[in-house]
């Protein structure tokens, strides 16, 4: 099914105006980072002082002189973003507000308007478990838009007993190569893949540490709270989204339950322990929450952890 961009419009007008009216007047300034950091083009050095970050000593001018120095940093004032989105058939799900497909909408909307600015470009690779196609990264609103409405109009994936053709790995490694300029890599994505439940490390670990090697990355997990609990409701008939297989569970079983609750509880841990060993900062969003509260909480805590992580260092 293709989303009727027509009548989609209202709805993801109203969407822009709500990420902008609510997380405009609590981030304030004109870039604002979804993962902080300093600038990396060197500048020039001036005297040390205290509370300056050690690691910027410039130790040529300091033996020079004999005076502690620093090398300054200029701020980079373009950033490239690169969304790379999971619409694959298992984001097709949601027994809260939404599906897990809209809350990644929403939270494309969401970066998209806190990285554009001043020029800016946003570019994405979506992939649907079958095919993989790429939105050239441009500057500016109108093409933010479109590459929003071009994600939302992208067909739900249909089940196929032989799994996904590309999964998350394919969509990271196109990202890959050929190589791009440094920036920011925003995953969107329920991180679940067929056969992925019991491996040690998830196949799209790798290339998604491949890519810290150049890009500051963002790991947005979207998750239902079915994926994580089950409600007793009796003898339930559930159905793999990636292969349309099906399997009848006695959900009044408090055993059933016990061992879902656990599985479950050990595959969100091992995907936020991978998202951690690939070096991105890890945002979770949850269909039965509200995601720009969840989002405003994650900035902020990132912004306090990049400042504490100063303060260690000067220590």
């Amino acid at each position: 099914m293709t989303l009727d961009l027509d009548s989609a419009e209202p709805l993801l007008r109203k969407l822009e105006l709500k990420v902008r009216n609510r997380l405009d007047g609590l981030l304030q300034g004109n870039y604002v980072g979804l993962v902080p950091g300093p600038g990396t083009e060197a500048g020039e050095s001036r005297q040390y002082v205290p509370g300056d970050d050690v690691r910027r000593m410039d130790w040529p001018v300091t033996a020079r002189t004999t005076i502690p120095h620093v090398r300054q940093t200029i701020a980079d004032r373009e950033l490239e973003t690169w969304l790379v989105v999971d619409v694959s058939a298992s984001m097709d799900f949601g027994t809260a507000r939404s599906e897990k497909r809209e809350l990644a909408l929403a939270a494309i909307t969401a970066i998209s308007h806190l990285t554009v600015r001043g020029g800016n470009r946003i570019g994405a690779v979506v992939g649907d478990g079958r095919q993989v196609y790429r939105i050239p990264a441009m500057p500016g609103r109108q093409h933010a838009r479109h590459l929003v409405r071009r994600i939302a109009a992208t067909p739900r994936a249909e089940p196929a007993e032989d799994g996904p053709v590309v999964g998350l790995a394919g969509m990271l490694e196109s990202l890959r190569r050929p190589q791009r300029r440094r920036g920011l890599v925003a995953v969107i994505s329920d991180y679940v893949e067929a056969g992925g439940a019991d491996a040690d490390e998830p196949g799209w670990v790798r290339p998604l540490r491949a890519l810290a090697d150049r890009h500051q990355l963002l790991g947005v997990e979207i998750l239902d709270p079915r994926e994580l609990a089950l409600e007793p409701a009796g003898l339930v008939t559930f159905v793999d989204p990636e292969s349309g297989r099906q399997l009848e569970v006695q959900t009044s079983s408090s055993d059933v339950r016990q061992r879902y609750a656990q599985a479950a509880a050990v595959q969100r841990g091992r995907i936020a322990a991978a998202l951690r060993r690939a070096g991105a900062a890890h945002l979770q969003l949850r269909t039965d929450r509200d995601w720009v509260t969840d989002l405003v909480r994650f900035v902020i805590a990132q912004r306090q952890a990049g400042f504490a992580g100063v303060r260690r260092a000067v220590r």
